[in-house]
């Protein structure tokens, strides 16, 4: 007969030994997690080792990690799902009720029996297999950041214990995941910022290095990108002694994508523009090969003519572009709109030139909208009206001073408002 002391020391010996099981299961936990914290282990591989080593410790059928997302529409997001090897495979769902509560009251949700909760009593969740729930917020700093979900345990209920120990996965696992978030968050700006310095290298040799040399006129050309590149551009194609094709245009896009559109216009437009007789045929022909060869939502505003110093002409034809304006005494400021659609839009679609005559003291400006559209603190935009005034007080400038003012004046008039968009000018001063 067994006497009643060592019956007592028996179950002392047992609850001890099921103390040092925790023990090592708990310090087998952290020390996985360590291992993590100390690799540069994707986001996803830590999860997914997080959610085994839940289910491992706490012995359920199935575990996941739902993270906060930006979404109003959809708060939470399951990113990581791990079955028991012995469950039938069937994802179980919690449904917005649950995860609801959790964003809610932000604390440890423990559910024994969830058909007969008087805290969600009527509440239907996705799964009718849902027998208890626990579940351990993710917080890191008093954040919430996600929740690691434990979905029917497999020899009982959930205990104040189980919830104790995932609680310390929780804990450890919260800042693990924000290590590896922030570690493939730099490594994404890295990623983007080289992408921004490959547009800029594209956008930049694609550029004139020096402004033409042409009797009887003065050029000049400047283009200020955004910390964004997007896709302005001007070229300058030499066609004879005394003839030069000029270009303004605003691609579709930002980055990389947009230089590379970019480079595509300028390479076709020139092809055409040393082949085909006037303006109009030629973004005629350019804006056909265009269409053929480029996605539908990749197209351009674009302005292109040709100076022609011999005739003191120019022969223009607008694609949609800012309409740039001509100072001259015989017209105070007239706009160049005369052309067509938006280049790259629609195929086989014929557009209009004009020539104009040219006078001494005549200047002509094109400008993309990162300069009209330039905006101060009020929201207000720099507008076309100001660049006329300006060009009408300071018209008298050689055309590389007149832009550089015009680019001051904008960003005086923008204040410390970020630059949105290159700012990019062509000047045309007739001698």
């Amino acid at each position: 007969m067994t006497e009643p002391d060592e019956m007592g020391t028996a179950s002392s010996l047992e609850e001890e030994n099921l103390r040092l099981k925790r023990a090592v299961t708990e310090l087998t936990i952290l020390n996985e997690l360590a291992a993590a914290i100390d690799s540069t282990m994707p986001t996803d591989q830590i999860m997914n080792l997080i959610v085994q080593e839940s289910i491992k410790a706490i012995g359920v059928e199935q575990g996941a990690i739902m993270m906060i997302t930006e979404k109003a529409a959809s708060p939470m997001k399951t990113l990581i799902r791990g079955m028991d090897a012995s469950s039938e495979g069937i994802p179980y769902r919690l449904g917005v009720s649950l995860t609801g509560w959790m964003l809610k009251n932000q604390k440890s949700l423990l559910i024994e029996d969830f058909a007969t909760d008087e805290r969600f009593r009527g509440v239907k969740v996705e799964s009718v297999q849902i027998r208890s729930v626990l579940s351990v917020p993710l917080k890191v700093k008093d954040r919430m950041i996600g929740v690691i979900n434990l979905i029917n345990k497999k020899d009982g209920t959930f205990t104040r214990e189980d919830e104790r120990l995932v609680g310390i996965i929780a804990t450890q696992s919260a800042q693990v995941l924000e290590n590896a978030r922030l570690y493939e968050e730099e490594k994404r700006l890295q990623q983007m910022e080289h992408e921004l310095q490959m547009a800029r290298d594209i956008q930049q040799s694609l550029l004139p290095k020096e402004n033409p040399q042409l009797p009887g006129a003065s050029i000049a050309g400047l283009s200020h990108p955004a910390r964004e590149v997007g896709g302005d551009f001007f070229d300058f194609i030499p066609m004879g002694p005394k003839r030069l094709g000029v270009v303004i245009a605003d691609v579709s896009g930002k980055g990389v994508p947009a230089s590379l559109l970019m480079s595509n216009i300028q390479a076709t437009l020139r092809v055409q523009a040393l082949s085909s007789g006037s303006p109009g045929h030629c973004i005629t022909e350019a804006n056909t090969a265009l269409h053929k060869s480029t996605a539908s939502d990749k197209y351009a505003t674009l302005f292109y003519g040709i100076l022609d110093m011999e005739e003191k002409t120019f022969t223009c034809t607008n694609a949609g572009h800012n309409a740039p304006m001509l100072m001259s005494k015989r017209d105070c400021c007239r706009r160049l709109e005369t052309g067509g659609i938006v280049l790259g839009m629609m195929s086989d679609v014929p557009f209009e030139d004009e020539t104009i005559s040219l006078s001494s003291g005549d200047l002509l400006v094109m400008f993309s909208d990162g300069i009209t559209e330039a905006m101060n603190d009020r929201e207000e935009e720099f507008g076309e009206e100001r660049l006329m005034e300006l060009l009408g007080d300071h018209g008298g400038l050689e055309p590389e001073e007149l832009l550089e003012k015009i680019v001051s004046r904008v960003k005086d008039f923008s204040g410390g408002t970020q630059q949105q968009d290159d700012m990019t000018l062509v000047a045309i001063k007739i001698l």
